[in-house]
């Protein structure tokens, strides 16, 4: 059988970061968005709950609770401000390189001390297959650019590709960008002036599968803030008359209400799944990076139209539904985007070991 029911202890957690968002984050979405950043009390009251080591071997004072935890959190998380989930979140999904190729003891020694410090934040780039980024090797230095890390302040930077990962701490300088999408926890382009390597492994599996969690990361997010965004379009429907009725209540409104709910629990279902083969110990690198691609593409579809339903209000910051598909393009954009996402599932599903051609052989 199917079972859905979560259990005390999730369901306990999905509880308690629904009330977090809902008093911490969705009132004061805008302020951190002009800010930047999330006030300092929001901080101690997350760090307080335990939110950062959720995934945290309990070896090293985490909660152990493994991905299906950190996606209820994240998603709830999302749906009151993706851009404050990322803020609070000091490791973010840089977690994943340590934790997966480097163990607890590259996650006490490089990931610990950025719980400690105040402000601190660390940012994951991809560098792999249909990176935007362009970081080359020169011995035990990185030299090169990224375009745009959801942060202001870089103190650690983990740099993942196919083979393995990389940690910097050094030779990093971050130029703020205004930045459409993700504004409460800061926009950066980062120049790598030949920064020393400070660690570095080398396992391909380990590698797949800490992208495969950072990228359910994302797709948790996506959920959060697409459902959020049919949530409100829907009410907003339902109070707004026209000739005599809800505007809910005439059909054509009905029915991409009834879409967007859809794409909303598809993408869902199918992210519970990835994680719970996470948490199983299976491969789940076709599964997360379908997780991904479905949230991204469905968020494409759910927060244009929220915007849409609301017409005109739809683009006013008095609303939220235009944060909302600010937010969903540039979570689209991670790790490689949509299309390596694509490319990794059709690879998997197809038992290949090497990129899918792009065309046809003729024989």
């Amino acid at each position: 059988m199917i079972d859905f029911d979560l259990g005390d202890d999730l369901e306990l957690v999905q509880a308690t970061a629904r009330e977090f968002a809902a008093d911490q984050l969705r009132p004061a979405l805008r302020e951190h968005e002009v800010a930047r950043r999330v006030g300092e009390s929001v901080k101690t009251a997350f760090a307080e709950i335990g939110f950062e080591s959720l995934e945290w071997p309990e070896a090293l004072g985490g909660s152990g609770l493994g991905s299906l935890a950190r996606w209820l959190v994240l998603e709830e998380l999302a749906a009151g401000d993706a851009g404050a989930a990322l803020a609070l979140d000091p490791l973010g999904p840089a977690l994943y390189p340590l934790l997966e190729l480097g163990g607890e003891a590259a996650l006490r020694a490089h990931g610990a001390p950025l719980l400690e410090t105040p402000g601190a934040r660390a940012a994951l780039v991809w560098n792999g297959a249909g990176a935007r980024s362009r970081l080359a090797r020169d011995g035990d230095t990185l030299t090169g650019d990224v375009p745009w890390v959801p942060a202001d302040r870089i103190d650690l930077l983990v740099v993942l590709d196919e083979a393995g990962a990389v940690l910097l701490d050094d030779g990093i300088s971050a130029a703020p960008l205004r930045g459409a999408g993700l504004r409460a926890a800061g926009a950066s382009a980062l120049r790598i002036d030949a920064a020393p390597i400070r660690a570095e492994w080398s396992d391909a599996v380990s590698a797949r599968r800490a992208l495969a969690r950072a990228r359910l990361y994302a797709a948790a997010l996506l959920v959060g803030l697409m459902r959020e965004s049919a949530e409100y379009a829907r009410n907003y429907a339902e109070g707004r008359v026209a000739f005599g009725r809800p505007i809910a209540h005439h059909q054509a409104l009905a029915f991409l209400i009834a879409d967007m709910t859809t794409a909303v629990d598809a993408s869902r279902l199918l992210g519970w799944e990835a994680a719970w083969r996470l948490d199983s110990g299976e491969s789940a690198d076709e599964p997360c990076a379908t997780a991904f691609l479905e949230a991204a593409e469905q968020a494409m579809f759910v927060t244009p139209n929220g915007v849409q339903i609301l017409g005109g209000h739809g683009f006013m910051q008095d609303y939220p539904v235009e944060k909302f598909m600010r937010e969903a393009r540039a979570i689209g954009l991670w790790l490689g985007g949509v299309d390596a996402a694509r490319e990794a599932a059709g690879r998997e599903l197809c038992g290949r070991d090497v990129p899918v051609a792009l065309t046809l052989e003729v024989r």
